[in-house]
């Protein structure tokens, strides 16, 4: 019988790179490479369309294992992150010790406390942390910089009397003036910035497992930062805290383990795997760079960049919420396979409400299915080895690293701050991104694209929507007020935009609901049966962005039918949906007959003889080049004044 074995290596001679991208040039068919198949990402730097082992050649990131420097591939030999959930206690110390002892019980293993300045005494912390285990938990605070220090002794002290091993308890204390800057436009000296982080570190000397200085980065990310952005600022954030700590002669060891990276986690799922993974590269490189020859082992192993990361915000929406939920799953799936120390996963429904219990257990429950089920925390880097996550990792550090450098040669990222500069920057990013989600260059399912035609939700909108904010607890009457961190509550400095991607859509869309009656949208189908079928498809996802009524038809013998039907419909608007080749007579048919009349008139499409129908009066046409928000806040306009 003869041996029908095949040799894969032997028998099959190897396909160069070369006569890859030939074959793909000639199914191309004269097209051009790079114009049609590479990607220009908006990170700045272009993406292949396929990779070969070839292309690992050089890269920095294959070159260590797990838990060693640099870091690309993990601070740990394991990938248990800790799940958080954020809890606040800025009214009631009883109410959030109940809750947490109740959310420990369901798998959560790292807490979350806002805490209100003014409340903070011994006998708070006491009540709060009643009955928490704090050697088998993580325990973070959110609170006002000025408080912090005041935090940290009485943390000392309770865990002491509790008779804890300090030295062995995790936990944070998100100290960030930058980040208070930022939001609430505090023009800080950086003399009152080193300050406050230094005096903080010191009275946390006896929690060393405690990340007492933030890197919230994450509010960047909620502004619409990209990921190369939000990496680049995170590091400039990060350096200049290292170097104030460093200046106020906290060893150099120490104040790399006092920064948490407080990151958020966008929806571009490779993406962001590969910003994590950069991230701990060039923190690692950062941090080296504040060796001397006293601390050279501990600073190496300070390098560590402790993350922990939230799902965004920014691409989160009302309509259609639930597809919140698989945002939020595969952005977690993003820092968990990336290798993040913790997690917070954002509810579903906090663009409209304070979460409730529901969609608190079900966040809690989308990392425990990726632990429990999916078992994504049985392997340490999966990325590893991966010819396009290994490339993508290495191109999003080198953007990182360019832009990370010119924010350092612009004096840093207090000085930058302090000018308006990361504001000014952001803003003109945020305003971009938006045109993209209005042009559908950016995709958000259920606003821009694929809505849910007969959703309502301006009834489930509440007032008390979003989480509790810690950065600023102070009392304040209509006048300008004076908080306990010395400094005005009125804005001082520019501030961070901070805005959703669909808001805009959204409110759209609300607004047609609060009209006295809905707009109702009618297909008038006609000729080719593929066209029309198409282009009325298009023409009723286009309006539903909108909240108007649609109606779709399977097609009319004549323009005069169609017009019948509609006028029967009581339609505001009629859409024509044909070919380009019969608009040039189908349309001033239906113009003529629509002339002086109440519908509005539109065209599905873009064609030839546009500008001929254009000089007839008719000047409405959606297609794919249109900037859909703009063409529905004036549909908006014309309609909702009726």
């Amino acid at each position: 019988m003869a041996d029908n074995k095949v040799n894969m290596l032997a028998d099959f001679a190897p396909v160069s790179t070369q006569v890859w991208k030939d074959k793909i040039i000639a199914d191309l068919k004269g097209a051009d490479f790079d114009k049609k198949l590479v990607w220009r990402t908006p990170e700045g730097f272009n993406v292949q369309p396929f990779y070969r082992r070839e292309d690992l050649k050089g890269l920095k990131t294959t070159v260590s294992a797990p838990g060693q420097f640099p870091y690309v591939r993990g601070t740990r030999t394991n990938n248990e992150w800790a799940i958080r959930q954020n809890i606040c206690a800025c009214k009631n110390a009883r109410k959030a010790n109940a809750k947490a002892l109740e959310v420990l019980n369901k798998g959560i293993t790292s807490l979350g406390f806002c805490l209100d300045k003014d409340k903070l005494t011994y006998n708070f912390i006491k009540t709060l942390l009643n009955g928490v285990y704090a050697p088998a938990v993580a325990i973070n605070f959110s609170i006002c910089a000025c408080a912090a220090p005041k935090l940290a002794n009485i943390l000392v002290r309770y865990y002491g009397r509790m008779g804890y091993d300090t030295k062995g308890l995790i936990g944070s204390i998100n100290v960030d003036p930058i980040k208070n800057m930022l939001l609430k436009g505090k023009a800080l000296t950086r003399e009152q910035v080193s300050q406050k982080i230094a005096e903080t570190v010191k009275a946390a000397k006896s929690l060393p497992g405690y990340r007492v200085v933030g890197v919230n980065s994450v509010i960047l990310n909620n502004s619409g930062a990209y990921a190369a952005q939000e990496l680049a600022y995170a590091l400039a954030w990060g350096a200049e805290y290292m170097t104030m700590m460093t200046e106020a002669g906290i060893p150099n060891y120490r104040a790399a383990n006092a920064i948490r990276f407080n990151m958020g986690i966008g929806g571009n799922y490779f993406m962001e795997i590969a910003k994590f993974r950069a991230g701990r590269l060039l923190w690692a490189k950062i941090v080296e760079a504040y060796k001397d020859p006293i601390f050279t082992t501990a600073l190496r192993n300070a390098a560590k960049m402790n993350v922990s990361a939230e799902t965004s915000r920014f691409n989160m929406t009302i309509f259609d919420a639930y597809v919140n939920l698989l945002r939020t799953q595969t952005e977690t799936m993003s820092a968990a396979l990336a290798g993040v120390d913790e997690i917070t996963v954002t509810p579903f429904d906090i663009t409209y409400e304070r979460p409730t219990d529901f969609s608190e257990r079900i966040a809690r429950n989308q990392q425990l299915l990726l632990k429990e089920e999916a078992h994504f925390d049985k392997v340490v880097d999966p990325a590893a080895g991966s010819y396009y996550l290994e490339n993508l990792t290495a191109s999003i550090a080198a953007e990182a690293w360019k832009q990370f450098l010119d924010i350092q040669e612009r004096g840093g990222m207090y000085q930058l701050v302090s000018e308006g500069k990361v504001q000014e920057h952001m803003a003109a990013n945020l305003k971009a991104r938006l045109a993209d989600v209005a042009k559908r260059k950016e995709v958000l399912l259920g606003s821009n694209q694929f809505p849910n035609f007969t959703e309502k939700a301006g009834k489930k909108i509440k007032a008390d929507a979003g989480a509790c904010s810690s950065i600023c607890t102070c009392k304040t009457d209509k006048k300008q007020a004076a908080c306990g961190c010395g400094s005005s509550c009125e804005p001082q400095i520019a501030t961070l935009p901070v805005a959703r991607a669909a808001e805009e859509f959204e409110q759209l869309r609300l607004e047609t609901e609060a009209a006295k009656k809905q707009p109702v949208a009618f297909m008038l189908t006609i000729g080719n049966l593929a066209m029309r079928i198409a282009r009325a498809q298009f023409s009723c996802n286009f309006l539903a962005c909108a909240g108007y009524k649609v109606i779709d038809n399977n097609g009319f013998a004549t323009i005069a039918e169609g017009i019948k039907a509609a006028r029967k419909a009581k339609a505001d608007i009629i859409v024509l949906c044909s070919s380009d080749d019969e608009y040039a007579d189908l349309a001033p048919k239906a113009w003529k007959k629509l002339q002086g009349k109440k519908e509005l008139f539109i065209v599905a499409g873009a064609p030839a003889c546009m500008e001929d129908l254009q000089k007839l009066g008719i000047t409405n046409f959606i297609h794919v080049r249109c900037n859909v928000l703009e063409t529905l806040k004036a549909l908006n306009a014309q309609l909702l004044k009726k």
